[in-house]
């Protein structure tokens, strides 16, 4: 399975959102991971559909990830779809009818995922695997970027594998040369990383040494 690095856009300057951009692409990064949150979902407030739509304009052929922390993704659908949002994760603890929300993702013509917070039981996800193309398993809480990495989150990765050997399983949350080995052991095959790359004087050597560790442990194809 196919190794993926997803920068994240939460970490850039927003100062110079446009040169980050192009920076994250010419990392030879796989896509850019764009997280959306709802003060009512997160203690935060980020991005709207205008940076997704940002992000295809600079960067048009960089794959735009994009992660909605909300507590009705349902409403929001169509203007991130629009945007050019290419995957949208949509949270397990969402309050809509995820079955029917995942539905109309795949109408709209973009990729559907599911999204699963710390503390939130992995077997819930189970009438669910069917349904997506690739499941995030949050390694931190969401709301904030640089938080540490929750080791305990690691047995939801294999428990995940175990049942769907070709489904994407990402991780997302303190992310960094020595966390995302062992989420690969675990078995992910896609490392969001944020603080850690964005901080980087040459981000492009980082994704590069980020895939030689993975290659190293993992039984992903980088």
């Amino acid at each position: 399975m196919k190794t993926q690095i997803l920068p994240s856009l939460l970490a850039a300057d927003y100062g110079s959102l446009a040169d980050e951009i192009r920076r994250a692409e010419d990392s030879l990064a796989d896509a850019l991971h764009i997280d959306i949150m709802d003060p009512g979902f997160v203690p935060n407030l980020s991005f709207g559909p205008d940076v997704v739509a940002l992000c295809r304009k600079v960067a048009p052929g960089f794959y735009r990830n994009v992660h909605l922390m909300m507590r009705r993704p349902d409403l929001y659908l169509e203007p991130f779809a629009a945007a050019g949002a290419q995957t949208l994760q949509l949270h397990i603890e969402a309050d809509c009818d995820l079955h029917r929300t995942l539905k109309r993702v795949r109408e709209l013509g973009v990729k559907p995922a599911i999204v699963l917070n710390p503390e939130t039981p992995v077997e819930i996800l189970r009438p669910y695997i069917g349904e997506v193309q690739e499941i995030l398993v949050m390694t931190v809480h969401p709301g904030y970027g640089g938080q540490k990495f929750i080791a305990d989150c690691l047995p939801k990765i294999s428990w995940l594998r175990e049942r769907a050997p070709d489904l994407d399983i990402m991780i997302d949350g303190g992310g960094n040369e020595t966390t995302i080995p062992q989420a690969a052991r675990a078995g992910a095959n896609q490392f969001v990383a944020g603080s850690y790359l964005f901080r980087q004087n040459d981000m492009r050597a980082a994704v590069a040494d980020l895939r030689a560790r993975i290659s190293a442990c993992a039984r992903t194809e980088v």
